[in-house]
């Protein structure tokens, strides 16, 4: 009997509340039902030791609202890990590193991760220094807390959980081959005066593969040709981007080479 795969993930966050729907529903409702994924969703505020709970402060040398203190943390993190040293224990935080679709395949390969959400005006610097092994941001930009970038993370993870998706599906996503996804066609083949592309009806398969190929090339060279400077393209893909260059240097007229 084949053993069930598993990404055990503990979410340290002030509001629990807030993952509530979103953790509930499509492919991580599934996720969870068939035994993939197990989410557990700590309360920082249990692990306080005073009256009134408290798990922010004034910052020391002064400035705007409030940190988040650092023992409240720690002693839910070592109620966790216990003496389990090779837990990974993620930070969420504008100041990380931005979160890829390789990282969360890497992530996925993990048996449990720890995930901190920090609030307010972020963490107790010693949080970092002493507990955190990584930190992620998912964008250059700032929310008001942890949460929904954890939702981001754990939702990206959870499609490169083996059992989640059908076979292979998590590898036909835009950047996981490292370009965008191509465009996509349903029913009906013809709506608002535009018609799906023949070839995407011909029934020949390394055809539509090889017309899906271009198409994705076509959209990362429009869309994101940065991302084109990391990819080991062959003679025939560079020749292709070629031909697009010129199109966009000369639109309308005939390609002559």
């Amino acid at each position: 009997m084949l053993k069930l795969l598993t990404v055990w993930i503990d979410v340290l966050t002030l509001f629990p509340s807030m993952f509530m729907s979103p953790l509930q529903e499509s492919i991580l409702k599934r996720a969870q039902q068939c035994g993939h994924l197990t989410l557990l969703l700590h309360q920082i505020r249990d692990y306080t030791f005073d009256r009134h709970q408290m798990t922010d402060d004034l910052p020391y040398g002064g400035g705007r609202g409030m940190v988040m203190k650092p023992e409240p943390i720690f002693r839910a993190v070592h109620a966790i890990s216990g003496t389990d040293a090779s837990i990974p224990i993620v930070l969420l935080s504008p100041q990380g590193r931005t979160f890829t679709q390789q990282m969360a395949m890497t992530m996925a390969q993990q048996p449990r991760i720890i995930f901190i959400c920090g609030h307010y005006e972020g963490v107790d610097e010693r949080v970092r220094q002493c507990l955190v092994t990584d930190e992620i941001s998912i964008g250059d930009y700032v929310l008001t807390g942890g949460e929904l970038a954890a939702m981001v993370v754990i939702d990206a993870i959870a499609r490169f959980i083996p059992g989640v998706l059908a076979p292979g599906a998590a590898f036909d996503d835009s950047y996981a081959s490292g370009l965008l996804e191509g465009s996509q066609y349903t029913r009906p083949p013809v709506y608002a005066g535009i018609e799906v592309p023949a070839v995407l009806r011909s029934g020949h398969h390394a055809v539509i593969a090889h017309w899906k190929h271009q198409a994705a090339l076509q959209k990362t060279y429009m869309r994101r040709p940065d991302l084109l400077e990391n990819l080991d393209l062959d003679r025939e893909d560079l020749a292709f981007i070629k031909e697009l260059q010129q199109l966009q240097r000369n639109p309308g007229e005939p390609n002559e080479e």
